[in-house]
């Protein structure tokens, strides 16, 4: 099955979206009413005397799975709107999808090339996140941010992950922090960069990886969804700027893993503390 190419929407794109069109549904070989019968022990009806009943809905016998096939994609509904939702998000983050701005899903659709209903499921996602609100019978706007929110979100993450950062200092070898150093190297390179989509996704895979090592799978959805929401930017912030405030972020990480590959408890306390006021 061919890969379509890349599709803007709004000066994003999405990759890797299979191409269906012309694609055949095989269907494995069915067993014959009468055999079904013969094993059940029943006596076989007049269709089945006369070998294959063709148009019939048997609705009494049991569903025949159909067989994974080595090597065989099923492309389904779900990894479509896995897609969308994925741009969505890195395009909210990038302010692409502008905060104040209502968005309908026949128009995003048209661009992503497919139809309204994914891009509609992944916005209905996305309001349950808070990134967006439904707007009656035009679509979805996306939420406008405070700093007072953001400053939340960040007291939020600080009374959960802080905690959670001391204690792995004090059990963690520093073989294991050591391995983590080429995540942190990927938040300073995506900070470089000045784009906040990529810096957004290194920098929550450097704080899922921490956490990880906290075995708490719970812990890592409810940070994770936090994370995410801290990422999504206010109006108004010049580039310049922002590029400033994601290398300071980087360069954060990177002393905060030397800190604890050192097992300076005491520099880790305070560089944890100041990551997530500054965040």
């Amino acid at each position: 099955m061919e890969q379509t190419g890349s599709r803007d929407v709004l000066g994003f794109a999405v990759t890797g979206a299979p191409d269906v069109r012309g694609a055949t549904v095989r269907v494995p070989p069915q067993p014959r009413a009468a055999d079904v019968d013969r094993e059940r022990g029943v006596a076989p009806g007049p269709a089945a005397a006369g070998g294959t009943a063709r148009g019939e809905h048997t609705h009494s016998e049991t569903p025949i799975p159909q067989p994974r096939v080595e090597g065989r994609h099923v492309v389904q509904r779900s990894s479509v709107r896995g897609q969308i939702l994925a741009a969505l998000r890195t395009a909210l983050v990038s302010g692409e999808l502008a905060p104040g701005e209502v968005y309908s899903a026949p128009v995003l659709g048209e661009r992503f090339g497919v139809s309204a209903t994914p891009v509609r499921e992944a916005m209905q996602q996305l309001a349950l996140e808070g990134a967006v609100e439904v707007v009656p019978n035009r679509g979805f706007r996306v939420v406008e941010r405070c700093a007072r929110e953001l400053a939340e979100l960040a007291e939020i993450r600080a009374l959960i992950e802080v905690p959670v950062m001391l204690r792995l200092a004090r059990m963690v070898p520093a073989a294991r922090w050591a391995e983590l150093r080429p995540l942190a190297e990927a938040t300073a390179r995506a900070a470089a960069s000045g784009c906040r989509a990529t810096y957004a996704e290194s920098d929550r895979a450097f704080h899922r990886a921490v956490l990880t090592l906290a075995g708490n799978e719970q812990l890592l959805r409810i940070a994770d969804d936090l994370h995410r929401r801290a990422q999504w930017p206010l109006v108004g912030i010049p580039v310049s700027r922002a590029r400033a405030h994601l290398v300071a972020d980087a360069a954060e990480h990177a002393a905060l893993l030397e800190a604890l590959i050192a097992q300076d408890l005491t520099v880790v306390q305070s560089l944890v503390r100041e990551h997530f006021t500054g965040a």
